[in-house]
């Protein structure tokens, strides 16, 4: 295989064979080509962008979870419980910047008490915790600044450099042999005799084993297999965060989140590594990506704030930036779970695809990534 575009390269001509390919260079994307390549496979990543982790993976809360929300057996729980303690770790070796900040979840008033001993009771069934319950006057005595009814705090949550993560994985990926394309996005997939084809838009590709982990794009790219059934490949919903940036000191020194919803974990404050305080992000339902964030929005920030932080100024928010969710639930519908079809349930051998890996699937990376090994040696 000769090499193509690196980091910083350019690309040039692509041999038309190769054992594994990993289309997406988002963090899941780098953590299978590293535990691939580190496994001894010949492993190609095919990224459509000019350079890795442009979507999801950048534009998030850059938050460490501790695995508070899902539901018992999940995926989403038992890969987060697994990933989180495996991140931390890898972070602290590979010296990528990560602070193990804690977060309060806060109720504003007595009925959402009732939802914070709702997610008490998930956590310490999907293995989530520990949690510390909180009164409000220990809430205030730790943050002033917060009006709460009372709230959990969750020590294990953290927040960590997403871009020293991504090159952390991509430079161990890339010691043990595996090579990134860049500009090169996969435009259809075909089944063949030897594995699969490959169209990309540096041309043809041939591979023993594919794994999709597209994103957005994931769906797209598995429709065009005729082998596949198309009940494996779902509709993909996506879900428009925004996030504003505080102008000054942040109220707080930890992370503040308030009761969640169906779709999302709501306005919650975050703190990035240098101290600077954002909120985010809303829930916009949206046809195609967009990471423009319309100042228009940020009128609703401030009475969702303000129900946890009264003292919010007017006119102290300014638009930082946007991420985009997919996921596998359509607007209204409960929390879906992750999916990782390999062989065993498609029947395809060599093939995996990875569908709604959104929050936690950064915490979730290593673990995600033995998950899909896994899967790609199952038979059909």
């Amino acid at each position: 295989m000769s090499e193509p575009r690196g980091a910083r390269g350019t690309i040039v001509a692509v041999d038309p064979a190769v054992q594994t390919v990993v289309v997406g260079a988002g963090v899941v994307g780098l953590a299978i080509a590293r535990a691939l390549a580190g496994g001894g496979r010949e492993v190609l990543v095919l990224e459509a962008e000019r350079t890795f982790g442009q979507h999801a993976s950048s534009r998030n809360s850059e938050v460490i979870h501790a695995g508070l929300y899902y539901p018992p057996g999940s995926l989403k729980a038992r890969l987060c419980n697994a990933g989180r303690p495996r991140l931390y770790a890898y972070c602290t070796a590979r010296a990528v910047a990560h602070r193990r900040i804690g977060k309060l979840i806060v109720a504003t008033d007595d009925d959402e008490r009732d939802v914070l001993e709702a997610i008490a009771d998930n956590a310490a069934a999907s293995g989530g915790g520990p949690l510390e319950r909180l009164s409000a006057s220990e809430v205030r005595r730790r943050e002033p600044a917060l009006h709460t009814a009372g709230a959990l705090w969750s020590p294990h949550t953290g927040i960590v450099d997403s871009h020293g993560l991504m090159l952390a994985l991509l430079a161990d990926a890339e010691a043990d042999g595996a090579m990134v394309a860049y500009e090169s996005a996969a435009q259809t997939l075909r089944r063949t005799s030897e594995g699969f084809a490959l169209q990309t838009a540096q041309g043809p590709l041939r591979a023993q084993e594919v794994i999709v982990a597209a994103g957005a794009g994931s769906s797209a790219l598995a429709g065009t297999l005729e082998d596949l059934d198309p009940l494996h490949v779902p509709t993909l919903y996506l879900a428009k965060g925004s996030y504003a940036k505080l102008r000054g000191p942040s109220p707080c020194s930890t992370l503040v989140y308030p009761t969640p919803d169906t779709a999302s974990l709501g306005v919650h404050l975050t703190l990035d590594l240098g101290g600077q305080a954002r909120f985010g992000p809303d829930q916009q339902w949206v046809d195609a990506l967009d990471y423009e964030v319309d100042p228009a929005r940020l009128g609703a920030f401030y009475g969702a704030v303000r129900r946890y932080w009264p003292d919010l100024p007017d006119g102290a928010l300014t638009p930082d930036y946007a991420g985009v969710r997919v996921k596998l639930q359509a607007p209204g519908a409960p929390m879906a779970d992750f999916a990782i079809l390999g062989p065993s349930t498609h029947a395809l051998g060599g093939l995996v695809l990875l569908y709604g890996i959104e929050s936690p699937g950064l915490t979730c990376a290593l673990a995600l990534a033995d998950e899909v090994v896994r899967a790609l040696e199952e038979s059909p």
